[in-house]
């Protein structure tokens, strides 16, 4: 039997919250690396970090006829950064100025041979502070960044198994850095209205192209000053009538101030079941974007996927 208490570990805000500040920041640099380096591709999956075996990973990043990868060891706690010439090199994760940690980045890049200038403003955090100005977030306890890792591979390995059930275009299940989530997206197929803009800290053409087609998306954040408790969302772009209304499961609410179904990461780790309130909420909230917006559902949407079993095609 699992330990639902070590899978699913405390994750308080308040506990870790000038870590949680810190790694944010951190992450936003790395992030803008892969930014800078490459193609544009579409709703801005190309900037995205990945779950990985030992923290939060790039993938691959071209530079030149090369790549270069980037990873945030939550284990070791070091940052690896290596190329497919063989060029390897790692900084300590620990208490450091996001100035320090910005200068150190760009040092490791440059005797890796990687040429690149990211944009030193943060984005999607409020009173942003340039990179190489920051000497205010320092924090790093290396305890908390590990739980924080333990809880992101339970809820990908979900996230992915709910992407599964899925024949439409969906996106990766990745983690956005600007605004420090797990996000995992469905999309109807049909083109959405442009959005206003207006999202703190985001360019509004980036918002606009982050959202050119109707979309019901979840995700799972660890939270922050405004909303300082780790929690699940899902919302749906743009909002059909009855959305909010709709019925999902227990311990879920449509938050009205942020236009979103929210879910208590608490709500999850201390059930019997974790995946399947998780799984749940995943689908009621789904559903409630599908039937309200009127999506092709029958020509969407199949069965959840089985380890190395193909999908049954009538």
């Amino acid at each position: 039997m699992r330990d639902t208490a070590t899978d699913w570990p405390e994750l308080p805000f308040s506990a870790w919250r000038e870590t949680a500040l810190t790694l944010q920041l951190w992450t936003q640099i790395v992030g803008k690396v892969r930014l800078e380096l490459t193609p544009w591709l579409n709703h801005g999956w190309q900037v995205p970090l990945y779950v990985t075996a030992r923290g939060l990973g790039t993938s691959p990043i071209p530079f030149g006829h090369e790549i270069l990868e980037i990873e945030f060891d939550f284990i070791d706690h070091r940052l690896l950064a290596r190329t497919s010439r063989g060029g390897e090199r790692s900084l300590a994760l620990e208490p450091q100025t996001v100035a320090a940690f910005h200068e150190r980045v760009m040092q490791l890049l440059d005797a890796l041979g990687v040429s690149v200038s990211i944009r030193e403003m943060p984005n999607e955090v409020p009173d942003p502070i340039p990179f190489p100005k920051d000497t205010v977030h320092t924090a790093y306890d290396a305890a908390a960044a590990h739980r924080f890792w333990r809880a992101l591979i339970q809820v990908d390995r979900v996230f992915k198994l709910f992407r599964s059930s899925f024949l439409g275009k969906a996106s990766p299940v990745h983690f956005f850095w600007g605004s420090f989530d797990l996000a995992v997206t469905r999309f109807s197929g049909r083109m959405a209205p442009s959005h206003p803009g207006g999202v703190p800290g985001l360019p509004d053409a980036v918002t606009r192209e982050a959202y050119s087609h109707e979309v019901s998306s979840a995700g799972f954040w660890p939270g922050n000053d405004a909303f300082p408790q780790a929690a699940f969302y899902s919302y749906a772009y743009p909002e059909p009538p009855g959305f909010r209304d709709w019925p999902v499961v227990p311990g879920a609410v449509f938050d009205t101030t942020l236009g979103e179904f929210i879910l208590p990461y608490d709500v999850v780790r201390m059930a019997a079941d974790p995946d399947a309130v998780l799984l749940g909420f995943l689908e009621a909230t789904y559903a409630a974007a599908a039937e309200t917006g009127h999506w092709n559902r029958t020509a969407l949407e199949c069965s959840l996927g089985v380890p190395a079993q193909p999908r049954a095609v009538a």
